[in-house]
């Protein structure tokens, strides 16, 4: 596969671009699309705990989803032995290329993320001992980006995200809360998320409106549960959780239609399940089980 284009640097770079973030807003007439989520970090504590959560070591590679202008990029190449930055707006593009001009070990990708064969990405990282990603994600990529991340990519070690604040609550959320629901079991079953920092809407420009997170997402060396087809589970959990409110015999009855009634009603039993019981009442162990229990009905009917 052809890897996607690399855009030239220029000559000139900026010393500190989280101090000058407003001048080069002002500087290159940058008009912030609310598609691409553009809310650029201009607190300078945030970016130390994004770097603290980060860790980056110098024979790290870095994937950085959308650099913006490159305050992140910038302190991550001080740091890190490489670093990809993938940026989708191509306005931007052109000024990472000035501000990060001085950084031999950043690569700026004009690409659309979600677009790009992970493949292609890993082969930038040769003779790096570890591979991580950071990124400040808009609402609308947010969870296809990390489970593309979590399902395609698994030489990513962690994930270091800036993310809606209630996001954040949904990947680490335990069963029974509001907050609970097939985002948190299939960012868990790949990974260990923890909430590195709060942060607040002054420490962006523009301000934006609603608080963000940074979450650490860690790998798991294997699945915390046992599943002998991944793809059913998550069928499972998507069938309960569509019609959360219903009992989960009638949600999973109704969403799951290669499995008759009785089936489900079985596959529950067997699990030592309650039909009575909600989608959120359960643990990703409970919907391991369950799935389970379907893959051997299916292979033995």
């Amino acid at each position: 596969m052809n890897r996607p284009p690399e855009t030239p640097k220029s000559s000139s770079a900026s010393k500190s671009i989280l101090s000058d973030t407003k001048s080069i807003v002002q500087e290159h007439n940058i008009r912030f699309q609310k598609k691409f989520g553009q809310n650029f970090l201009i607190d300078p504590h945030v970016l130390d705990k994004i770097i603290t959560a980060v860790g980056p070591q110098a024979d790290d590679g870095i994937l950085e989803v959308g650099p913006g202008i490159g305050t992140l990029t910038q302190a991550l190449a001080e740091r890190a032995g490489q670093v990809v930055a993938v940026e989708i707006d191509r306005h931007l593009v052109e000024i990472l290329g000035e501000t990060l001009a001085d950084y031999d070990n950043v690569r700026i990708i004009s690409e659309d993320v979600l677009k790009v064969p992970v493949e292609d990405l890993k082969n930038f990282f040769d003779g790096c001992a570890r591979i991580k990603l950071a990124a400040n994600l808009p609402y609308n990529i947010t969870s296809p980006l990390i489970m593309k991340m979590l399902e395609e990519a698994p030489f990513i070690e962690e994930m270091v995200l800036m993310v809606q604040e209630e996001v954040a609550r949904r990947m680490q959320a335990s069963p029974g809360g509001a907050d609970y629901g097939a985002l948190s079991l299939a960012v868990q079953y790949y990974a260990k998320p923890e909430i590195a920092a709060f942060v607040p809407l002054n420490c962006f420009y523009p301000r934006p409106k609603v608080g963000s997170c940074v979450i650490r997402l860690i790998r798991h060396d294997e699945p915390p549960v046992s599943v002998k087809d991944e793809k059913l589970m998550f069928a499972v959990i998507r069938a309960a959780f569509n019609q959360r409110r219903k009992m989960l015999s009638n949600s999973l009855a109704n969403g799951m239609e290669d499995f008759t009634r009785e089936e489900v009603a079985e596959a529950l039993m067997l699990a030592g399940t309650e039909g009575a019981r909600r989608a959120q009442e359960l643990s990703l162990s409970e919907f391991a089980m369950i799935s389970n229990n379907l893959y051997n009905i299916r292979t033995t009917h």
